[in-house]
């Protein structure tokens, strides 16, 4: 199946603005699966949440094996692969147990490896600078006239020029 070529019908800052451009598309009957919506220019966002120490490096591991380990135990209780007098919930237990000592110990080798290079912790995102509403080119004319009648909402949404 070949893709059809698009032509860009609107362009906005936010997601928001794009996204009730496709509703007023949806509203007026328009065939919305043929509009996509396009993240451009897009940045990494690293957002420092605070610092790191081996308090942190060792509970952030311990979250990150604890319900790995619940999942594994639960399973292994189900099939009971253990004991088939033991309960499914209390070996999930036992691998939350089991996974957050895991996971801290894990988690301060981690730390320990980087020798303070790295003291902070941090979330991650990708952020588009702008949004561009895109419809094949077979029925873009339609939704330009469509669009005719609906407003920009703030400052970032306007019409693409085609």
């Amino acid at each position: 199946m070949t893709e059809q070529p698009r032509r860009p019908v609107a362009a906005y800052e936010t997601y928001q603005e794009a996204e009730r451009t496709v509703e007023h598309l949806s509203d007026q009957g328009f065939p919305v699966e043929r509009v996509a919506i396009i993240g451009q220019d897009v940045r990494l966002v690293e957002q420092v949440v605070g610092r790191m120490d081996y308090g942190r490096a060792a509970l952030h591991g311990a979250a990150s094996g604890a319900l790995p380990g619940a999942l594994i135990g639960w399973l292994f209780g189900l099939v009971d692969w253990v004991d088939p007098l033991v309960s499914a919930l209390l070996v999930a237990l036992y691998g939350l147990v089991f996974g957050a000592v895991v996971g801290a110990l894990f988690g301060l080798l981690l730390y320990a490896l980087q020798r303070g290079r790295r003291d902070f912790a941090s979330v991650r995102s990708m952020e588009p600078s702008r949004y561009v509403v895109v419809v094949d080119e077979a029925v873009a004319d339609e939704a330009v006239r469509l669009l005719g009648g609906l407003r920009p909402t703030g400052a970032g949404g306007r019409p693409a020029h085609t």
